[in-house]
């Protein structure tokens, strides 16, 4: 962190050796800054008047797809690809000064650091010469409790052995390194550095240089009085604590001043967002007028929080960016109505665009119904069965029976070096059933004969004893054994009827 502000103290340096005048070098500082971010400024600017210009567009599709938030978020990436917008533009541009601002606070925090070049050891051997321990609590920089814990820590350091007293108020470890109770905390350097002055300047110079060899030479007295105003004293709602001198009045007044100007700035910055009729857009009118209120708010507290010096660098911001904005307005100005004639041209575009698809589609729907009306109560042609397109196939060589596609639709009987013969898997299954009825007839066929050999048997002893009856000659008696293969032939067919009557229940099971 150090390598990245040591240019703004160098450069803050350089105006204070300029000027004499901390103050003044604040102010100058500011200026500098604000004109080497005024390119990166006049960019933000650009954006945030381009994503002003699309409000409308934005508002109208937060209508259309509200609700589908996945809809509406595309529909915002195109709307800003088609405008070759950047919507996080103006908010990456704007904190670049926030970063400077910060990198300033730092500075202004800790001046022995980075104005002097004094390191912690020597910080401290400084803080023990102006006698910090009874300074920081009569000045109420640091509690008396705070203070009598950090003294209880290095006793007990002392006692384990940890420490070692080297000086009144010094203390060194085994390492040869140099603490105290000063804290590199909060302000506390700015007020150590107040506390010097060309009274006890060179005892502190030889003081430091006694335990640092050339390092006290770095340490000077710094002027912060501006306008009778000691800059390193922070602001007091109380300022009566302090008499009703003009150094105390006028310590009280610069927050105050402070708001005043950022008030005033952000009044020019809504007015030059504003260069022409926009559309109104409620949601960033309130956004500007709750802002109105939380920034004076803001910097009231903060004004009444920090060194003096950094409210009067804040008061030449705001100065600064007020003509910026002056500046930025104007220049574009010609940029925006440009902008905004293609704009408009574009959208008048977009409508004649929307115009001819309407009519197109009613068109369209006149057509339909004007076919629906011709083709009332006609019939619809049915679909013919086409031939293959394809070169070498034949539907009939594909036809089994009635279906005319039973070998498929591309069948081509020589493509595979040859005709297969087909097979119907029914006629095995038939020959099998065929084959199985025809030992069941033979068996019982020769059931039956067996069967009338011993009737015939049983029925001789009848016709000895039956009384012989006359025959007339015109009807001859006919034979037992020629009448039996007619009754025979009659049980046999009707095993064959019931045999294939099993094999067409069969057939259904299969079926």
């Amino acid at each position: 962190m150090g390598i990245i502000l040591q240019p703004f103290a160098w450069l803050l340096l350089f105006f204070y050796n300029l000027f004499n005048s901390y103050g003044l070098a604040l102010i100058l500082f500011g200026i500098v800054v604000k004109l080497i971010l005024f390119p990166v400024t006049l960019k933000s600017k650009k954006s945030m008047i381009q994503t002003t210009m699309l409000s409308g567009k934005m508002q109208q599709l937060q209508k259309q797809y509200g609700k589908d938030k996945e809809r509406y978020n595309l529909e915002m990436q195109k709307l800003y690809e088609r405008e070759k917008v950047n919507p996080m533009g103006g908010c990456i541009w704007s904190l670049i000064p926030m970063f400077v601002l910060v990198a300033l606070y730092g500075i202004i925090r800790e001046p022995l650091t980075y104005f002097m070049q004094m390191s912690g050891e020597q910080i401290q051997v400084l803080a023990a010469q102006l006698d910090w321990q009874t300074l920081a609590v009569t000045k109420g920089w640091v509690s008396q409790g705070n203070m009598d814990k950090l003294i209880q820590g290095m006793a007990d350091k002392v006692a384990s052995g940890e420490l070692t007293v080297f000086a009144d108020g010094l203390w060194k470890n085994k390492d040869g390194v140099i603490s105290g109770l000063f804290q590199n905390g909060g302000f506390n350097q700015l007020y150590l550095l107040a506390q010097v002055t060309n009274e006890n300047l060179a005892s502190l110079q030889a003081a430091v240089n006694a335990q640092f060899a050339g390092a006290g030479e770095h340490l000077f007295v710094l002027n912060f009085i501006f306008l009778g105003i000691d800059l390193s004293l922070i602001p007091n709602l109380m300022f009566w604590n302090r008499g009703f001198g003009w150094d105390s009045i006028g310590l009280f007044l610069l927050p105050l001043i402070s708001i005043a100007a950022s008030t005033l700035s952000m009044k020019v910055s809504q007015a030059t967002n504003k260069m022409s009729n926009q559309t109104k857009n409620e949601q960033m009118d309130r956004t500007n007028k709750m802002l109105m209120w939380m920034m004076p708010i803001m910097s009231l507290w903060i004004g009444f929080t920090i060194p003096a010096g950094l409210t009067v660098y804040w008061i030449a911001q705001y100065l600064v960016q007020m003509i910026q904005e002056v500046i930025c307005g104007k220049m574009l100005k010609k940029d925006y109505e440009a902008a905004q004639e293609a704009a408009a041209k574009r959208e008048a575009e977009e409508k004649e665009e929307e115009k001819r698809r309407k009519e197109e589609a009613r068109l369209e729907r006149q057509r339909r119904i004007e076919e629906e009306k011709k083709n009332r109560g006609k019939k619809k042609p049915q679909k013919k069965d086409t031939e293959p397109s394809q070169e070498g196939i034949n539907r009939e060589d594909s036809r089994e029976g009635i279906r005319a596609y039973a070998r498929g639709r591309s069948y081509i009987p020589g493509r595979y070096g040859g005709v297969t013969p087909y097979t119907d898997p029914n006629q095995l299954f038939r020959a099998i059933e065929a084959a199985e009825t025809g030992k069941k007839k033979k068996s019982k066929s020769a059931k039956a004969k067996k069967g009338e050999q011993t009737s015939e048997e049983e029925t001789k002893p009848q016709t000895v004893q039956a009384p012989e009856i006359p025959v007339p000659p015109a009807e001859p008696v006919v034979p037992l054994e020629q009448a039996a293969p007619a009754a025979e032939t009659e049980e046999i067919e009707v095993e064959v009827e019931e045999i294939e009557v099993e094999i067409d229940e069969d057939e259904n099971k299969e079926g």
